[in-house]
């Protein structure tokens, strides 16, 4: 045992009972007497917590592997509060007047107080790297300020890891036939020089100027380095130096980061959110648009409206961080969540029918073929500028018994010039398979510019007399998701087939002599239906008349001609109602049938009159709606306002959301239970500010660092792994996890790389600034004052940060390769499929050259 003073004397020593020694009158046992030589049972700074060292090695081992992810868990929970604290306090924001259409009524909008620059470098930068920063500067604390292998190799390794690995999972990640580029390249180029600046620095210093020491200049200029860096960044940001843009981007950035030609439709699709409240007129809009597809609630438009709010706005690598730790632990999540009505592709033979006011059937599916939809977008609208449309020619039709085959005709609007298949198939109704209709299931196929195909039925004649009878068919997507993109369902995608007795042309007229519609109704759909025959084509003219309700005011009017095929029955006429939100009378238009052709004849309802009638409840209807959206936006914040919620939170699987949990979600919420309650106890970040949080949950995760740092070095000491191999791996693949799960979120969702990738290197940058430029400072300062040097071994440390160095420079020269050469696409992510590929596994190679080496290095097969 190696005994000696502070002032470098030696001490009187005296050699007392059992292996004692008595020093100044005090009685003193060495650290082999206490542990009685169990391996590795004085490695720990807090633990052990009980005398495990005298079980077996390899049940210690299991067990600190096990404590060890259990707390990479506990660690991600606690960061996922502090980042709540983080964007509560990096979201104050302030208000600025526009100039608008109304002279006395200015357009308001709210835009953050903080620099996207500043605060993805400060605050989430600290709350992304917290653990490996806390990690350095407690192993520099506790080993009485001198350095430690823990703490520095997890701070490379987790560099390694996000570079290499998150760069490429992010490139591979993006779907086929899409690219991502960094939208702030100037912010992107100073954190990429000072990522490669930092390493090669701490090369420099451990190698040259003072090798195998740290004096406190060294350390000072490592830890200064950090607000220069958000310095630079704030200012490339801000466009004060280099080749000014086209436009001016500072002012672009002051008003939100508005493009020329899209100011005002991005206020008004940013204008549902008025202090804190969803706007009115753009709900309104927004109401209208939805309320075209019947079978939606008013609870779905709220949930639709608020996946849609919070989708359309541009999020923080922070926000998708929390996302991919609450996906982790089976927690609330950030990201809309659809109920199963709304996103769940039906397996079952589904129908829907709905009630109009006169009491007649229509066939309708609502949704059915948009199972994974995250933004309203996907919900089935028909886009015919984006896909082809594919739907029946109408939505009902009737054949006599005897006919025996017949053919259905499947239409194709909208886009033209892609190859697309659906899936046709039949569903019983009263008529069942095999006894009166052949069954269906094939695939069709429309080559380029082929607008319609037929599918041929087949009705089998028993000679029995049955009444009319009726089955359906219908038209799906196919499974592969290639096949089904660029096409899309219309609103006629199942068509009811009546077996009827009747081989006449028929009589056509309206159902009834009136129709009553709200104004808010969107489109008024007016039925039309051929009676007493459905043999041949037949066609009718219409035309809309006047009253006290005019056309192009009150009603979109006109002329025109509903075409009836063989067989067909029923057919509907749209007229688009003009909602003026404006209180009124009741008024009325009408429309006439004339000229039928094909043998038809007019019936005895020839006119139907359409009565307009005003919204006496469309306030309130819309102020629930406000509050029901409101409520929707709330739930998916990031942070909690208020004990109750944040300990319910903690409490409930999926955050309460039990409708939408998975089975996964049960699971990592039993597992992480424990630590959401302790957790759930951290002040609130509704509280002063976030900042009262933010320093709670900071002092947690520096707590849980030091058991995680003294988990790492029992557990790499037992399996014989030397502290710099367990840091680059175990300890720095625990910490980048939620990384790399957020990052490949960012980049298939965003429309842009810079919260995939962009942040990677001003991460890094910060690891080295602040998790060894701050610690190193410290213990610099302390052993000066004591007069003695602070020695941080070059050795593994300095051959690992010098190998990641050259590695980074190829790994930031690859992503400008491929953001500059068509051949990758001309975009760091994504890109054709081979160089897209090719790219993400040489990157992969990159990180496992730098762990094999790194690791062959510190074990003594090579040295440097």
């Amino acid at each position: 045992m190696a005994l000696g003073l502070d002032d470098g004397t030696m001490p009187d020593v005296e050699v007392g009972p059992d292996n004692s020694y008595i020093i100044d009158n005090k009685t003193y046992v060495s650290k082999d007497e206490v542990y009685n030589g169990y391996k590795c049972a004085d490695r720990g700074i807090l633990l052990p917590f009980i005398s495990e060292y005298t079980w077996s090695i390899e049940v210690r081992a299991f067990l600190y592997l096990v404590g060890l992810l259990y707390c990479f868990l506990g660690v991600a929970i606690i960061a996922d509060i502090f980042m709540g604290a983080i964007e509560k306090i990096t979201s104050k924001t302030r208000k600025v007047y526009l100039t608008s259409e109304k002279e006395d009524e200015p357009e308001v909008i709210e835009v953050r107080i903080w620099s996207d620059a500043v605060a993805n470098l400060t605050l989430m930068a600290l709350g992304s790297s917290a653990p490996e920063i806390l990690l350095a500067i407690i192993e520099v604390i506790a080993n009485k300020f001198e350095a430690g292998a823990l703490g520095p190799g997890t701070i490379v390794g987790s560099a390694a890891f996000n570079l290499f690995v998150i760069s490429a999972v992010c490139v591979l990640s993006i779907p086929k036939g899409e690219s991502r580029r960094i939208k702030d390249i100037k912010v992107f180029a100073v954190t990429a020089v000072f990522s490669i600046v930092a390493y090669v620095w701490l090369l420099i210093i451990l190698k040259a100027v003072t090798p195998n020491e740290v004096e406190v200049w060294e350390a000072a200029v490592t830890f200064l380095m950090f607000p220069l860096l958000v310095l630079l960044a704030w200012m490339a940001e801000k466009n004060f130096c280099g080749i000014p843009n086209k436009t001016d981007t500072s002012k672009q950035i002051e008003l939100g980061n508005f493009q020329p030609g899209e100011t005002d439709k991005f206020l008004r699709d940013r204008q549902y959110f008025r202090d804190g409240r969803l706007d009115r007129d753009g709900l309104v809009a927004f109401i209208k648009e939805v309320k075209n597809y019947p079978g939606l609630t008013d609870e779905d438009a709220a949930i639709l409206a608020a996946s849609k709010l919070v989708e359309s706005q541009s999020h923080s690598r922070m926000w998708y961080r929390v996302g991919a730790v609450r996906n982790m632990t089976g927690g609330r999540k950030t990201q809309p969540q659809l109920s199963t009505k709304l996103k769940v592709r039906s397996k079952d033979r589904m129908k829907t029918l709905i009630m109009l006011e006169d009491g007649t059937n229509q066939v309708y599916n609502a949704m059915n073929e948009h199972p994974d939809a995250p933004t309203l977008g996907e919900v089935p609208q028909v886009k015919p500028h984006q896909n082809a449309v594919i739907d029946f020619h109408a939505a009902s039709c009737a054949v006599m018994e005897d006919i025996g085959k017949f053919k259905v005709a499947v239409c194709r609007s909208g886009r033209l010039d892609n190859r697309v298949s659906v899936r046709v198939e039949t569903i019983d109704g009263t008529a069942t398979e095999e006894q009166d209709y052949m069954p269906i299931n094939e695939v069709i196929t429309f080559e380029p510019e082929e607008s319609e195909k037929f599918v041929e039925v087949e009705i089998i004649n028993d000679n029995q007399w049955e009444p009319d009878e009726e089955f359906f068919l219908k038209i799906s997507l196919l499974m592969n998701a290639e096949e089904r993109e660029g096409v899309q369902l219309g609103r006629i995608s199942i068509m009811e087939i009546t077996i009827l007795n009747d081989d006449e042309p028929g009589v056509v007229m309206f159902q009834k002599r009136g129709f009553l519609v709200k104004e808010s109704i969107g489109n008024a759909v007016i039925p039309v239906v051929r009676k007493n025959g459905a043999d041949g084509e037949i066609t009718i003219k219409w035309r809309s008349i006047d009253k006290t309700a005019v056309s192009g005011k009150d009603y979109t009017g006109g002329e025109g001609v509903l075409t009836f095929k063989h067989t067909e029955i029923e057919q509907n006429i749209e007229i688009p109602i003009i909602d003026d939100m404006t209180p009124e009378k009741d008024e009325h238009f009408e429309i006439e049938l004339f000229d039928p052709t094909g043998g038809a004849k007019i019936g005895q309802i020839n006119r139907t009159a359409v009565t307009i009638t005003n919204d006496d409840d469309f306030n309130n209807v819309l102020n629930n709606m406000m509050q029901m959206t409101n409520a929707n936006i709330h739930a998916m914040q990031v942070h909690h306002e208020t004990y109750v919620s944040q300990i319910k939170d903690a409490l409930n699987v999926n955050g309460g959301d039990i409708e939408n949990a998975t089975a996964g979600d049960y699971v990592l919420h039993f597992l992480t239970f424990g630590w959401k309650i302790i957790f759930a106890l951290v002040p609130p970040p509704s509280l002063l500010g976030g900042w009262l949080c933010f320093v709670v949950s900071l002092a947690c995760i520096g707590l849980l660092t030091a058991i995680i740092g003294d988990l790492a070095a029992i557990f790499g000491c037992l399996v014989n792994l030397d502290d710099a191999i367990t840091a680059i791996t175990f300890v720095a693949l625990g910490t980048s996890l939620p990384d790399t799960f957020a990052s490949r979120t960012a980049a298939v969702q965003e429309k842009y790389a810079d919260n995939a990738v962009g942040n990677v290197t001003g991460s890094n940058s910060v690891n080295v600034f602040l998790g060894l430029g701050l610690p190193w400072f410290i213990a610099s300062v302390y052993h000066y004052a004591k007069g003695s040097k602070f020695k941080v071994e070059a050795g593994s440390l300095g051959f690992s940060v010098g190998l990641f160095s050259g590695l980074c420079i190829i790994t930031i020269a690859l992503l400008m390769a491929r953001r500059m050469f068509s051949i990758f696409g001309k975009a760091e992510l994504g890109g054709p499929p081979c160089p897209k590929i090719c790219s993400g596994i040489f990157m992969i190679m990159l990180w496992l050259i730098y762990v094999l080496i790194s690791a062959f290095q510190t074990t003594g097969y090579f040295n440097f």
